[in-house]
């Protein structure tokens, strides 16, 4: 049965893309088909793993104008991962989003029930904001989780995303799960960040860390998983990597 997964939280640079990129690599490394869709208009999920603009994008499949196979594309440097990529050609999702999407709310979902037929796992990496393109995001999604910095403004801007996504399940009668915070770039030794932390683990989620690691903007740079890279003979943290794994368990268990 497949299960799709959303990342979000309607403030920026929390760490979105390289969590949700990073999550599907370890998938795909795992063994399961794996699909990522950018859902985000500016395309950074596509700018990592893809050197060319391919022909067709996401904007093209929920508008009708090729179906969803010819968008899709493989990544050639992990096994059974593929991404349905947005590149922000002549910015045609941000234009959909604003205009057609408003008569076609359930559009996302009735794409990821074609798409399950062929992906065992789904991720979507969406863009701030909270908007129409995001709520038929969250709403095709079995589960969202929500990644946020260590940092007091993250914590308000959780707050704010409970409240509208509890207003979304009842108006718009979904049922996905919220369950997990993940505190990306924590550093132990910072006690900001420890508070936060500590904050966040009083509520009623189970909240995962992600420590501080240079490594991830490398292998973006480098349109590499960060599972597979290395520079100067170094790859990811031991405890990043420990991070990841029991994040990836605790996702798809």
């Amino acid at each position: 049965m497949t299960k799709t997964i959303a990342f979000h939280l309607q403030k920026g640079g929390v760490g979105k893309t390289t969590i949700s990129g990073t999550l599907a690599c370890q998938s795909a490394l795992d063994g399961f088909p794996t699909l990522l869709v950018d859902v985000d208009p500016q395309g950074n999920a596509s700018s990592w793993f893809l050197k060319q603009a391919p022909k067709y994008e996401l904007a093209d499949v929920i508008q009708g104008k090729c179906f969803c196979q010819d968008a899709i594309v493989k990544i050639p440097t992990v096994d059974n991962l593929s991404i349905l990529p947005t590149f922000g050609i002549g910015g045609s999702l941000k234009g959909y989003s604003e205009t057609k999407l408003a008569e076609e709310p359930f559009v996302l979902q009735d794409l990821i029930k074609e798409l399950s037929n062929s992906y065992e796992r789904i991720i979507l990496d969406l863009s701030p904001g909270l908007g129409r393109l995001e709520r038929a995001a969250l709403i095709a999604s079995d589960e969202v989780i929500t990644p946020m910095t260590p940092e007091v403004f993250s914590l308000d801007g959780l707050e704010i995303f409970i409240d509208e996504l509890n207003k979304m399940k009842k108006n718009l009668r979904s049922n996905v799960k919220h369950s997990k915070i993940i505190i990306n770039s924590f550093d132990n030794r910072i006690k900001q960040h420890r508070n936060i932390y500590s904050a966040a683990c009083e509520g009623a989620f189970t909240v995962y860390k992600i420590p501080v690691d240079p490594l991830f903007r490398k292998a973006q740079e480098a349109g590499m998983a960060p599972q597979l890279f290395k520079k100067n003979g170094k790859g990811l943290k031991s405890t990043t990597v420990e991070a990841f794994l029991a994040l990836n368990k605790a996702i798809w268990r």
